[in-house]
């Protein structure tokens, strides 16, 4: 049944293909991110601001957070599902070569902007007997060379979403955590520093994962009835499997 999702980071990539797929199955969509431009560009294309409100804000700022949630319009108050799908990763150099401000923008992004516009939600979400889609990924799972800190913020938002539904029981809320593998976006040109290249050698051949691979798993994650419960989706493209263990020899 549709009703009223919050969508943040949808200024690209996953984010504005899921409000796309949402709106067209009848939701009501809140589009977040920084790009003001962008989303009102989403809202214009979706309908208008009837069906779609726009708040630009950067996930890191709490006040921000507050500010746009307190002046959400009449219609667009009633949220009754979250998705978190705002987040980035920074840098490919192992943890001895990494930049530390990188590691805190990871973290603050993918790690306390989550939990805080999650928290902020919650009172909502558990009266409408909402539900919350966290956007984990494999790297929550399997490490690989230069994945470090990434990794560690994406394995936080599975053990976070694994913890919700803890806490969460007998409220009605369901709580999803989604971990894909190799998905094509503008992702990687944010981690690679605009590397054109770099993007073209990851993606060369590998028929990837769309973003709208990603809204269609959302919107069916989100359409089940209330008494089901998605834990965790676990997803690659056919093309991508699992790597051998590293071994370092001595000469």
């Amino acid at each position: 049944m549709a009703g009223t999702v919050l969508i943040t980071g949808a200024t690209a990539g996953f984010g504005a293909a899921t409000a796309r797929k949402f709106r067209a199955a009848g939701w009501k969509a809140i589009v977040t991110g920084r790009r003001a431009d962008r989303l009102a560009t989403l809202v214009e294309e979706l309908g208008g601001s009837e069906h779609v409100h726009a708040a630009a804000f950067d996930i890191q700022d709490e006040a921000a957070i507050d500010a746009a949630i307190d002046s959400l319009p009449e219609g667009f108050r009633g949220v009754d599902l979250l998705i978190n799908n705002a987040g980035l990763a920074l840098g490919t150099a192992p943890a001895q070569k990494s930049d530390l401000g990188q590691w805190r923008t990871m973290i603050a992004t993918n790690v306390t902007g989550l939990v805080t516009i999650t928290h902020r939600l919650l009172p909502t979400l558990i009266e409408r007997k909402g539900a919350i889609i966290n956007l984990s990924s494999v790297a929550a799972t399997y490490p690989y060379a230069g994945g470090n800190v990434y990794g560690g913020t994406k394995a936080f938002v599975r053990q976070f979403s694994l913890g919700l539904r803890s806490d969460l029981a007998g409220t009605g809320v369901r709580v999803t955590s989604i971990e894909p593998g190799l998905c094509e976006s503008e992702f990687t040109l944010v981690r690679t520093g605009g590397d054109q290249a770099a993007y073209d050698a990851l993606y060369g051949g590998a028929n990837a994962i769309q973003p709208v691979d990603i809204a269609e798993t959302l919107l069916w994650v989100a359409s089940l009835p209330p008494h089901m419960n998605i834990n965790a989706i676990e997803m690659m493209p056919v093309s991508q499997s699992f790597a051998g263990f590293q071994i370092a020899r001595t000469k």
